[in-house]
């Protein structure tokens, strides 16, 4: 679990494909003294393991389907990554919950300038993506946690990034055209029942739905107790 607050950024040294695993060493001092093998790194937005780590680098493996999913697949040597270490019991809940699971990618379609330094970013993105989005809500962009700033739209959403978002991720050197992970709001796929089974089909809400208790129960949640158990 992540929050989407970039904790350093990372510079990949390299790419070594393993068959069908695609192992990356990435140069970052900070993340590399903190994480051991086995642990869970976002990278870009990517929940991946550890596999190595030496002073001021670590490894990480990708598999085939994470690579045709999500940016990786199109990363070169020198890309710098946002990279957040998996929390920890007493780290603070700041951004949003983000579980490194990318739903899709995004397209920048435009990018300008916003009074007071930030700039404004359109992203356009399936529908099927966009049926989890809000109005005001999160949406973790290469693993930065932003809000919906305007829409969401049928295709597309914008986000406002502020000056400090700008300087201290990636997401300033953006332009038309580049792609980017998206992962949507957990809690919202939740309740509009993405993954849901096959007979819970009709039973997600629509975006706009008011959230009912009996709602809740038809999609599973709050089962009622039997008579015969404590």
């Amino acid at each position: 679990m992540f929050t989407g607050i970039i904790r350093e950024i990372g510079v990949l040294r390299g790419l070594s494909p393993r068959g069908d695993v695609l192992r990356l060493a990435i140069a970052a001092p900070r993340t590399a003294a903190a994480v051991r093998d086995g642990d869970s790194v976002a990278v870009d937005g990517i929940c991946l393991t550890v596999t190595g780590a030496r002073p001021g680098v670590f490894s990480v493996e990708a598999a085939a389907e994470t690579r045709r999913l999500t940016t990786l697949g199109h990363w070169q040597a020198g890309r710098r990554l946002h990279l957040e270490p998996a929390l920890r019991a007493g780290d603070g809940l700041d951004g949003h919950y983000v579980q490194g699971h990318v739903d899709g990618t995004g397209r920048v379609t435009a990018v300008r300038q916003a009074r007071g330094g930030g700039s404004l970013v359109t992203i356009a993105l399936p529908a099927g993506l966009a049926a989890y989005l809000t109005p005001k809500g999160s949406v973790a962009v290469d693993g930065v946690s932003l809000t919906v700033d305007a829409g969401p739209f049928a295709d597309r959403f914008a986000i406002n990034l502020i000056p400090h978002t700008l300087a201290v991720t990636n997401l300033g050197t953006l332009a038309a055209g580049a792609q980017v992970n998206l992962e949507m709001d957990v809690l919202v796929k939740a309740a509009r029942g993405a993954g849901r089974p096959a007979h819970a089909e009709g039973l997600a809400l629509a975006p706009g739905t008011p959230l009912s208790l009996e709602r809740l129960r038809a999609l599973g949640f709050g089962a009622a107790r039997r008579k015969d158990r404590p």
